[in-house]
């Protein structure tokens, strides 16, 4: 097994952000390449693990450099549709002295230092999740009427755009109206989100559903340029920012498997956990199993295997 990163340390890089999973760091000029157009960014995921919110003690190893390794795939897959924030400058270049860059490579990247949208763009396909719960209560999700009568897990008669708020960390997201988009990111940037992340969306579900699987609603994160250019950046199309159901099990009217950190989240039901930090320590089946859901999804999708 791959050996597990809960924080990266990268002495003499700055820290400019640690999140849930990923830590991002500045990269000095003198460390990228010559005729580097523009400020870089190095982009690590770590094998940190979040549930209702709050990061948890325990890493699920190898997790980062899955989380890595996939959204490289859909970069690239995509990469016709919208541009994004990779540089495809070496990772191990720009490491300080003395840092073991095996423990990188799989799970790092160099990025474009873009100017991030304001707003979480998830696309859905299926009524799940903050949707279904949206919809059993209004009849709308984010503002948008739906037929009358539709039950959980039942696909959408088309794709829509769900913008939330990005909050910070330990706090809640929340959905919001395109109208609300519109007055945080301007009429124009959030139009062409919405066309990108639907756009974006439609792609990636039907190179799932030839694999078998059902992508049923995914978050994407943007940013621009000194130029106005749109770029998708951060992670894209991962078990964390994704729900992804096996087709044969799929059924309406149900909460479907997915390919992500549902042992996780069962497990922390089952033993009251009141959602609230510090985080419990997790058994090792419950690592393993949600390791191995991770691996799955990544084989699948990507053929690919870390180990």
């Amino acid at each position: 097994m791959r050996p597990s990163l809960l924080t990266s340390d990268l002495p003499g890089l700055h820290l400019r952000h640690r999140g849930k999973v990923r830590d991002v760091f500045d990269i000095p000029a003198d460390r990228l390449p010559p005729g580097t157009d523009g400020d870089c960014l190095l982009m690590v995921a770590t094998d940190r693990l979040s549930a209702f919110d709050v990061v948890l003690p325990d890493p699920i190893p190898g997790k980062g450099e899955m989380l890595c390794q996939i959204s490289n795939f859909w970069f690239g897959k995509t990469a016709h549709i919208v541009p994004n924030h990779l540089t495809g400058i070496d990772v191990a270049s720009v490491l300080p002295e003395g840092v073991d860059a095996s423990l990188y490579a799989k799970r790092a990247v160099v990025t474009r230092r873009l100017k991030p949208v304001p707003i979480e763009c998830i696309a859905r396909g299926y009524l799940i999740g903050s949707g279904w719960k949206d919809y059993q209560r209004t009849g709308r999700v984010s503002g948008i009427p739906l037929p009358d009568g539709l039950r959980q897990a039942e696909k959408l008669p088309e794709p829509i755009f769900t913008p939330s708020t990005k909050a910070a960390v330990g706090d809640h997201d929340e959905n919001i109206d395109f109208d609300a988009a519109v007055r945080l990111c301007g009429a124009e940037l959030a139009e062409a989100v919405r066309d990108a992340t639907l756009r974006l969306y439609a792609f990636a579900a039907e190179y799932a559903a030839q694999r078998g699987i059902l992508l049923a609603d995914t978050k994407f994160e943007f940013g621009t340029d000194a130029d106005g250019r749109l770029y998708v950046m951060d992670e894209m199309l991962t078990p964390d920012s994704s729900r992804y159901w096996p087709a044969d099990s799929y059924a309406v009217g149900t909460s479907p498997p997915s390919y992500d950190k549902q042992f996780v989240r069962d497990y922390l039901e089952a033993i009251g956990w009141d959602k609230t930090p510090p985080g419990p320590v997790l058994p090792p089946e419950v690592i393993e199993k949600t390791r191995a859901k991770y691996a799955e999804a990544l084989e699948r999708l990507a053929g690919l295997s870390i180990d």
